[in-house]
């Protein structure tokens, strides 16, 4: 086959991979690196860290065979290639639209896809379960192999996997994809340990050497290798130089060039040869091959659906709920030296960076640690601080003990972010912000506003600084002002009665209010009343009150409807009397990928729905 023949639309993936010189694989490693790049920029999705895996992927497909041999991406957005070489190449132009391809790893689209992953730090233990259930199952021949960056390496769960792993006799492999980045530039310890060791002697080269000796070696060349090879023994500590990974139980190979294919399988073989868990140590160039990528990882890290722009206030965060709530952060603690700002690695995307420009010793990113944040914001708070840590809603779904135990029991006073609330779209299930309010409204001690616009925003987060005890949360969605300002002088009570004497109220919140008042206006107002809430829990009395004297209510929440407000606000209206008609417009279940109107319009949640909606409460 001619170098220059070699393209994805030709082939039999991933079979014909293994028929392929290394020369054809780099060929077509340019075309997979053409074709992410032109659906990316169209379709949105993540390119910096999937345009670094390109070669990695290919020798994995070329080395093991899926899905027999298992493999577990760590939060799948470095998975586009392993997508393109299972099947999914006529599809890809789907990528994370309605229907189509995911924009992460989904077991219910491809056998080859092991185990979902849209959240970090999980692949390891993943892997391990996997590995020792085939081991279970007599299969001795296939491995579990666990592909984790650097950046997720920050998160508690790749440590617990690493130490349960390194004990145990499953033929797993761990590889670490070293790129320096996770979405912020890595942090901690950890990514200084790695560095140090990605600046050393090419590990491979002593360990290829010491082989080759042992092979010509008479007798006992062969057995004392494969000591050498699968143990702990001094022998080898005094050989090989010895790393936190050996010390955990794995053996070690590295560092490897991410980007020569040769290299990467030679590791891999002998990888597979090994009879104890293994580590091997890739380093990669985020963004490589797409050179404004490579100078700003950060910035290409996720590219919108409407392509990439250097105003986009997707990638620039300017004009939107984030890029305020930075702003107005930074406003307060001018004035006030006890508010610190912590992040899991977040800076750009919650808006911190004016907090870290103007207070960099206040300013504290984590890594990818939410569990961490609120405990360690929990310490500051013990000691006098007014800790603020922002962060996305389904992330801080990983901090839930955290919230109860180390906050909410001992009363301690601090202010959860909360950033993409609600749909965010394309990203689906795993990141759709839909259960922060179900989550949260059942713990003691905490306060919830959900601002409608950047007005309210301020509003709410100076009472969730100065008026609220306890944890209080200000929950607000991707984007900004949507629809813009509603005209109304909103109340310091935390809700506002659009009273015009009809018998039906429909009752929202947050951005989803916007679109209830633009149905308001086009109806003259005169088909239902309003209640906007700007704190929506604790759920007061005399809000309650007020809804009790309609004959009908209708509550829209961009939330979960399981658990979330509108079934609690239900309960309170039946314990006050309420005898009349409810009906609750809210999210159900896992969200897929869509776009947010899409969705929000699938479940009653725009304009026109609404209208109809309340018309058919007519009593």
């Amino acid at each position: 086959m001619d170098n220059s023949n070699v393209k994805l639309s030709e082939l039999n993936l991933p079979h014909d991979l293994k028929k392929l010189t290394i020369g054809q694989c780099n060929m077509l490693c340019k075309d997979i690196r053409k074709t992410i790049l032109k659906t990316v920029m169209k379709s949105g999705g993540h390119l910096a860290s999937n345009l670094g895996t390109v070669e990695l992927t290919v020798a994995m497909h070329r080395v093991f065979n899926s899905p027999n041999d298992k493999f577990v991406w760590d939060v799948g957005h470095q998975a586009y290639t392993h997508k393109l070489l299972t099947g999914r190449y006529s599809r890809f132009s789907t990528l994370r639209s309605n229907d189509g391809i995911s924009g992460f790893i989904r077991p219910s689209e491809s056998r080859h896809d092991t185990f979902v992953s849209g959240h970090s730090s999980t692949s390891i233990s993943a892997a391990l379960g996997m590995a020792e259930a085939m081991r279970q199952n007599g299969d001795t021949t296939h491995h579990a192999i666990a592909v984790i960056g650097d950046g997720a390496f920050t998160g508690g769960l790749a440590y617990e996997g690493l130490n349960n792993a390194g004990k145990s006799k499953a033929k797993i492999i761990v590889i670490l994809n070293h790129n320096d980045m996770s979405i912020s530039k890595n942090v901690g310890a950890f990514a200084k340990y790695l560095t140090s060791i990605r600046g050393s002697q090419n590990y491979l080269d002593t360990k290829k050497a010491v082989e080759k000796v042992l092979d010509n070696t008479p007798v006992i060349g062969e057995p004392l290798k494969n000591v050498i090879m699968s143990s702990k023994s001094a022998l080898k500590m005094f050989l090989y130089h010895s790393t936190m990974f050996e010390d955990l139980g794995f053996v070690y190979l590295g560092p490897v060039d991410g980007h020569n294919i040769a290299e990467l399988e030679e590791a891999m073989r002998m990888a597979k040869r090994i009879n104890n868990p293994v580590f091997i140590h890739v380093n990669t160039v985020k963004g490589k091959g797409f050179k404004p990528a490579e100078e700003n990882p950060g910035a290409f890290h996720s590219i919108p659906s409407c392509g990439y722009n250097l105003n986009n206030p997707e990638n620039s965060s300017e004009n939107t709920f984030s890029d305020n709530f930075g702003k107005l952060l930074a406003e307060f603690a001018a004035a006030d030296e006890n508010i610190c700002a912590v992040t899991a690695a977040m800076k750009y995307g919650t808006g911190l960076q004016y907090f870290a420009a103007q207070f960099p010793e206040r300013f504290y990113d984590v890594g990818i640690a939410e569990q961490h944040a609120v405990t360690f914001s929990g310490g500051l708070a013990k000691c006098g601080k007014l800790p603020v840590f922002a962060v996305y809603s389904s992330f801080l779904q990983r901090s839930y003990d955290q919230i109860i135990h180390d906050i909410s029991i001992d009363k301690l006073h601090m202010v959860l972010a909360v950033d993409r609330a609600g749909i965010v779209g394309e990203d689906g299930e795993t990141h759709q912000g839909v259960f922060d309010i179900p989550m949260l409204m059942g713990i003691p001690n905490v306060t919830i506003f959900s601002p409608s616009n950047f007005n309210e925003q301020k509003l709410c987060l100076r009472k969730a600084l100065y008026e609220t005890d306890g944890l209080a949360v200000i929950r607000y969605p991707k984007g900004g002002e949507d629809f813009g300002y509603c005209g109304y002088n909103y109340d310091t009570d935390g809700y506002y009665h659009f009273y015009s004497g009809n018998d039906c109220l429909a009752v929202s919140f947050g951005r989803i209010f916007n679109r209830l008042y633009e149905a308001g206006k086009e109806t003259d107002f005169r088909s239902f009343d309003m209640l906007k809430l700007v704190k929506i829990f604790p759920i007061e009395d005399e809000i309650v009150e007020i809804a009790a004297k309609y004959k009908s209510i209708v509550v829209f929440e961009e939330s979960s409807k399981a658990s979330g407000f509108g079934e609690k606000f239900l309960v309170r209206l039946i314990e006050n009397g309420f005898g009349g008609k409810i009906k609750i417009c809210a999210l159900d279940g896992f969200i897929p990928q869509a776009s947010t109107h899409q969705i929000l319009a699938k479940y009653g949640l725009e304009k026109k729905s609404m209208i109809d909606t309340i018309r058919n409460m007519e009593i």
